[in-house]
């Protein structure tokens, strides 16, 4: 059976960062779900949501993620944060995959994300607050989508990749022997 990861979590909870190393540690190929939009439609996603809007990009969401989730072989798998507000990607990506929730308080991410102007929700006049109304939205779908959740707020990418993969290893999903012979090839 095929080893298929899938992060999920706010904007700027590191799922994208996570993931490849993630994916780096076991081997696996990494896959962005907005970055195959982006690819699929030409362009950014800030682009195709100011000029199509969220519905239509939910839309696009939900047919890339169907197609990333039923692609043969292993891999570790970024969503976008709002990926789970569709019931639909919530059971795609639950029944499809391992899901594990990059959990971190609306204030932790307000301090990574202040500066960022790619992210189409946060472009609003008190990024803050919104982050506290998407959390509060989105913090019970991430946990009813995910199978772990892990404490994003202070560990580092490297300490949040082993807390992921203890939980793998725990579970039963991973092999510690994979694991092993990826990082002993890796050069540190």
């Amino acid at each position: 059976m095929a080893l298929k990861l899938t992060l999920v979590g706010m904007p700027g909870g590191g799922k994208s960062t996570v993931g490849k190393q993630l994916a780096r540690q076991i081997g696996v190929p990494f896959v962005d779900s907005d970055h195959e939009i982006e690819r699929r439609v030409g362009g950014s996603v800030r682009q195709f949501f100011d000029q199509h809007g969220e519905d239509a990009f939910r839309d696009l969401e939900t047919e890339v993620l169907a197609e990333l989730i039923a692609r043969p072989g292993d891999s570790v798998l970024a969503t976008g944060g709002g990926a789970v507000l569709r019931e639909r990607n919530r059971e795609l990506l639950h029944a499809g995959s391992t899901v594990l929730y990059l959990r971190s308080t609306p204030e932790d991410l307000f301090r990574r994300l202040r500066h960022d102007t790619t992210r189409p929700l946060l472009q609003v006049k008190d990024p803050l607050a919104k982050l506290r109304e998407l959390h509060q939205q989105r913090d019970p779908l991430y946990r009813r989508c995910a199978h772990y959740v892990l404490e994003s707020a202070r560990p580092s990418v490297h300490a949040l990749v082993n807390m992921a993969l203890m939980q793998l290893e725990l579970a039963g999903l991973l092999d510690p022997a994979r694991v092993a012979a990826t990082v002993g090839a890796e050069p540190h």
